[in-house]
């Protein structure tokens, strides 16, 4: 059940607050699913190791006064413990937070857990209640379970990778971890889905929540497999546009930019024709619904460039929006950072930190309208530096115990 109100942290707000989450593992998949719950109020209690912590506190090609500018993004509003996961003593400290919590995330390899004596099992005999989040590559069962995977394997073997790109061209990949924040977001919703049930119809009762980095990719896929499994079609990569889908695609300006254009329903299309100056076009039979313009995309397509050629993106954008229709440019992270839209909106935020004289941030989404969510503060800076609060507050322990088991490389 969720932390009394009068034991909660009262820096952390939200529609979470007063969830206790333990969060176990490192690198990516694992602690984004933390920092879901994090941004929105949930206590999460990030277990590191001794004297290294998560390696994500280093990761990242570019520092700022010697300081990784990731980590203090995904290690917000988290607060910092150590356990040597490999001593029986730090196993049970564990054992002794779960007591306590709601929550408790891991994305090691299947098995580790239980090689600790902290698998399901172990835990829900000390709190039956607690609903536990595992992320991995395959999954905790099945033939692959064991493999060891990383976010571009579950994307390559999930489909993404195939679709990804141009025909005839090696499939690329996302500048991003993609497979791995994808993940954390399924298994952020399975947790939440996972308490509701624990609270409303399970009777109290916790359960595991497992989540593969190869499904959440496969689970985008739209109607690939029964296309196939119906047609024999495998989808292919598409380039800039969607096959069958105009016109929907990037569309280059004046200065060399591009901005999409989704004008695929008749009549978006029609205002498209009317902002272009070329209201017949509407009724050409090459273009006159969804079929005919996918049939004749790269006509449509050449027709829709020589336009917007002869204006700028800023142009094309403001003129199309008047005339009702779907219109975007490619922004940078530069372009984001000085959006009106995006600052109205919160979602880029400076926050004060002496560290690194204050820093542009991501706000919290998506947004509520009675219990939103915040950051109190950004990712811990040293390891464990919430040891004595957590061990020594919410598990009673002496600072004679915590100096012994610091000494000993526990925490």
């Amino acid at each position: 059940m969720p932390v009394p109100t009068d034991q909660r942290d009262p820096r952390l707000e939200g529609p979470l607050a007063g969830v206790r989450v333990i969060e176990m593992g490192q690198l990516l998949a694992g602690p984004f699913t933390g920092s879901r719950l994090a941004d929105f109020g949930a206590e999460v209690i990030k277990v590191e190791s001794p004297g290294s912590g998560d390696p994500m506190r280093e990761w990242g090609h570019h520092r700022y006064n010697g300081k990784c500018l990731w980590w203090p993004v995904l290690g917000r509003n988290k607060k910092s413990v150590t356990a040597n996961l490999k001593d029986g003593r730090g196993q049970a400290l564990i054992k002794r937070l779960a007591e306590s919590a709601d929550v408790l995330v891991e994305n090691f390899k299947p098995g580790t857990l239980e090689k600790w004596g902290l698998g399901p099992d172990d835990l829900h005999a000390v709190n039956p209640g607690l609903v536990i989040g595992r992320v991995s590559g395959f999954g905790q069962t099945g033939p692959y379970a064991d493999r060891p995977g990383f976010a571009s394997v579950g994307e390559a073997m999930g489909g993404l990778r195939y679709i990804n790109g141009f025909p005839d061209q090696p499939p690329p990949r996302a500048g991003i971890s993609l497979g791995d924040t994808l993940t954390g977001m399924f298994c952020a919703q399975g947790i939440l889905m996972a308490l509701y049930w624990r609270d409303a119809l399970g009777g109290g009762k916790g359960q595991v929540v497992d989540a593969a980095i190869t499904e959440s990719c496969f689970s985008l896929m739209e109607s690939a497999l029964p296309e196939f499994d119906k047609l024999g079609i495998i989808r292919s990569p598409s380039g800039t546009g969607l096959a069958n889908v105009a016109p929907s695609n990037i569309y280059p300006t004046k200065e060399g930019k591009y901005v999409v254009i989704a004008a695929n329903i008749d009549a978006m299309f029609r205002r498209l024709c009317a902002a272009m100056g070329r209201p017949e076009l509407a009724d050409d039979p090459k273009f006159v619904d969804h079929r005919a313009r996918g049939e004749n995309a790269a006509e449509l397509d050449a027709l829709i460039a020589e336009w917007t050629k002869t204006k700028t993106a800023q142009e094309l954008d403001r003129h199309l929006d008047g005339h009702g229709v779907v219109v975007g440019p490619i922004y940078t992270i530069g372009d984001i950072a000085r959006d009106p839209h995006f600052q109205a909106r919160g979602m880029v935020r400076q926050f004060e930190d002496e560290d690194l004289d204050g820093l542009a941030i991501p706000g919290t989404a998506p947004k509520f309208s009675e219990s939103d969510g915040a950051v109190a503060w950004l990712g811990p800076p040293d390891v464990g530096s919430h040891n004595e609060e957590i061990y020594g507050g919410l598990l009673g322990m002496s600072a004679r115990e915590l100096e012994d088991l610091r000494n000993d490389g526990i925490i």
